[in-house]
C-alpha cells in the first residue's frame, strides 16, 4: 500500500500536467470508477451465490452497506469495506482535489514545491497536537509518500536539483519515522509467532523507492517494453481484487484441498486475480471509460451552453492540434509530434524516424 501511494505521487502528477482542472477530474473520475465499481459487485455477487448454497459468507451484506461502498467513501460513512482496499483510494482522493485546486489557480515547479513543503509541515503540525481532525484533512500519515512521489516527478520533468532532492530527504525522513505507528499496529505478539521489525519495513519500502527513482529518473525509464504498458494497464483491477477475491480464493482451497499448501494456493489465486484483473479491464474498465468520458464532456458542454442549467463555465480558447494524453494512441502521437518540432532534438529524430519506418514499413503497403 505504501509504495502504492509512493507512486500515486508521481502518476498524479504525470496525469495532471498541463491539463485544466475539468480534463483532470473527468479522466480521475472515469478512471477510478468503472473498475471500481466492478470489483465491489463482484464481491456482492460472490457473497449471494454462497448464501444460495447454504454456506456462511464472510462478508454479511445489506443493501445499506452496498449502496455506501458504491460512493469509494464507505469508512467515512461508518461502513465495512466491501472491497477492502478502498480506505486507500479515499486518501488518494484527497490528493487528487489538493491537484485540482492547483489547476484552478495554475499549476507550476515554484508552486508545487512551495505547496509540497507547506503540506509537509501542517502534517507534522497536526501529529505535535495530536489532533485526529487535522491527521485526516492533511494525511499526516501518508504525506510523505505522495510528497516523495511527486518530487520524483518533478525530477523527471524538469531535471535534478537540490531543491526537489531535499524535498524528498525530508518527506521521506518524515515517512520513516511515522511507519512505526503502522508497523506497530500490525505488529504480531511475540507469542504468536514473532514480531514486525520496523527496520526490515523501512529497508523494504526504501528499495521499492530506489526502484520508482530508476524508473523515473534513471536507466529504468530507457525500458520500452510492450508488456510493461499491459502491465500499467493493469495494476488498478488487480489492486482491487488482490483482496477481497483473491485472499479469499486462496483460503477456500486451503480449506477445500487442504494438501494444496499454502504457495500453491497463493500462486493460484494470484494467477486468478491477474486473469480476472485483464478480463475487468478489457470488458469493463476501457469500455466504461470512454463513454463517462463523453458523457461528462457532454454534460458540461451543456453547463457552458445553457446558464439556466448551472451557470457558465470557465474556460480557455484553443485553437490548434489537441491530443488526449489519457489515450494511448495520441499519447504516443503528441510525443512524436512535439520532439519533431523541437530544434534540439528535431532534425536527429526525424532522420532516424525515417529510417524506422523505412525499415518498418516496405514502400508499397
Amino acid at each position: 500500500m505504501e509504495f502504492f501511494f509512493m507512486v500515486s505521487g508521481f502518476v498524479i502528477c504525470l496525469s495532471c500536467w498541463g491539463r485544466t482542472p475539468v480534463q483532470f477530474i473527468v479522466s480521475r473520475v472515469s478512471r477510478l470508477f468503472p473498475s471500481y465499481w466492478c470489483a465491489v459487485l463482484m464481491v456482492v455477487g460472490l457473497v449471494f451465490i454462497t448464501r444460495l448454497v447454504h454456506l456462511q459468507a464472510a462478508t454479511p451484506l445489506d443493501p445499506r452497506t452496498v449502496l455506501g461502498n458504491l460512493t469509494m467513501v464507505p469508512g467515512s460513512l461508518g461502513l465495512q469495506l466491501i472491497a477492502g482496499v478502498a480506505w486507500t483510494l479515499w486518501v488518494e482522493a484527497r490528493c487528487y482535489l489538493l491537484m485540482a485546486i492547483m489547476l484552478y489557480f495554475g499549476l507550476t515547479y515554484r508552486r508545487m514545491i512551495a505547496v509540497c513543503g507547506t503540506w509537509l509541515t501542517l502534517a507534522v503540525i497536526a501529529r505535535e497536537l495530536d489532533s485526529t481532525v487535522l491527521d485526516e484533512l492533511f494525511v499526516s500519515q501518508d504525506v510523505g509518500l505522495f510528497i516523495t512521489g511527486i518530487a520524483l516527478y518533478l525530477m523527471h520533468r524538469f531535471g535534478r536539483n537540490l531543491v526537489p532532492w531535499l524535498l524528498a530527504g525530508f518527506a521521506w525522513c518524515y515517512e520513516l519515522t511515522v511507519l512505526n505507528d503502522r508497523v506497530t499496529a500490525h505488529a504480531v505478539k511475540p507469542a504468536d509467532g514473532g514480531a514486525i521489525s520496523w527496520a526490515a519495513c523501512a529497508a523494504i519500502l526504501t528499495c521499492f523507492l530506489a526502484v520508482l527513482a530508476l524508473a523515473g529518473n534513471g536507466p529504468l525509464a530507457r525500458l520500452r517494453w510492450r508488456w510493461l504498458v499491459t502491465a500499467g494497464a493493469l495494476t488498478y483491477p488487480f489492486y482491487l481484487v488482490h483482496q477481497s477475491i483473491g485472499i479469499l480464493v486462496a483460503k477456500g482451497l486451503l480449506q477445500t484441498v487442504p494438501a494444496l499448501g499454502v504457495l500453491p494456493s497463493m500462486a493460484v489465486a494470484a494467477v486468478s486475480s491477474l486473469l480476472l484483473s485483464g478480463a475487468i479491464y478489457r470488458m469493463v474498465e476501457n469500455p466504461l471509460m470512454r463513454v463517462l468520458r463523453r458523457q461528462l464532456t457532454d454534460a458540461l458542454q451543456q453547463l457552458a451552453a445553457d446558464e439556466e442549467v448551472g451557470g457558465p463555465v470557465h474556460g480557455v480558447v484553443f485553437k490548434g492540434r489537441r491530443y488526449d494524453t489519457g489515450a494511448r494512441d495520441d499519447y504516443l502521437r503528441a510525443i512524436i509530434r512535439l520532439t519533431a518540432e523541437r530544434e534540439d532534438l528535431g532534425p536527429v529524430f526525424k532522420a532516424w524516424l525515417r529510417e524506422f519506418v523505412r525499415a518498418e514499413i516496405p514502400v508499397g503497403n
